[in-house]
């Protein structure tokens, strides 16, 4: 039976399948449906199955655990920046800010900052040898209170640290102040590593420590 146009009430049937070859749809009586395309305007809900190479164009909420091999995106977030610099030596600050933006607890870790002054040879009229040192001091403020300061001639020191950023706290500053001086005003000669901040998320899961 062929006809153009039918309106039904109710139907049943064991199978239903669209035109064409292969067919774009078909529906079977075991609930299985196949489709070329769908739009759906509604709610889907879906225990199980299968996703390939889709866009989720808007926010997206997992409630669940998520279980990933691969990740691109800001789960780690890296800022990377070199002190200023005055000729031979190193003066000038470095301020980042980490805003409060983010639902989950989170560290700020910030890796080895290496500086050092320096030991120079000196010899006056009389050709008698003296040494003086330049001086580079480093100084780290987190929300306007100091949480680092110390000053570096020969020997190198270390600035890294570990910093807690709970939830809803707050944003959080992070000042780095570094100066140079010289004996008897001198021009210094100092160096300062690159500062690197990492951000990441504050995570316990599959770690223990003791």
């Amino acid at each position: 039976i062929f006809m153009n146009e039918v309106f039904l009430k109710y139907l049943t049937a064991p199978t239903i399948t669209s035109g064409g070859n292969p067919p774009a749809f078909s529906l079977t009586p075991d609930g299985r449906l196949t489709a070329k395309n769908a739009d759906i305007s509604g709610n889907v809900n879906a225990n199980s199955g299968t996703l390939n190479n889709v866009t989720i164009n808007q926010n997206c909420r997992i409630l669940g655990k998520l279980s990933a091999n691969q990740i691109e995106g800001d789960i780690v977030k890296t800022v990377g920046k070199a002190f200023p610099r005055n000729g031979s030596y190193a003066s000038g600050t470095i301020t980042v800010t980490v805003y409060d933006d983010q639902a989950f607890d989170r560290q700020i870790v910030i890796p080895p900052v290496l500086f050092r002054g320096g030991k120079h040879e000196n010899f006056n009229s009389n050709n008698q040898q003296s040494y003086w040192y330049s001086t580079c001091k480093l100084q780290v403020l987190k929300n306007g209170q100091e949480i680092f300061q110390q000053p570096a001639t020969d020997v190198s020191r270390v600035f890294s640290s570990v910093i807690d950023m709970p939830a809803g706290h707050g944003h959080v500053t992070l000042t780095f102040n570094v100066s140079s001086y010289g004996a008897n005003n001198w021009t210094p000669t100092t160096s300062i590593s690159d500062l690197l901040v990492v951000v990441m998320k504050k995570s316990t899961a599959g770690i223990t420590i003791s």
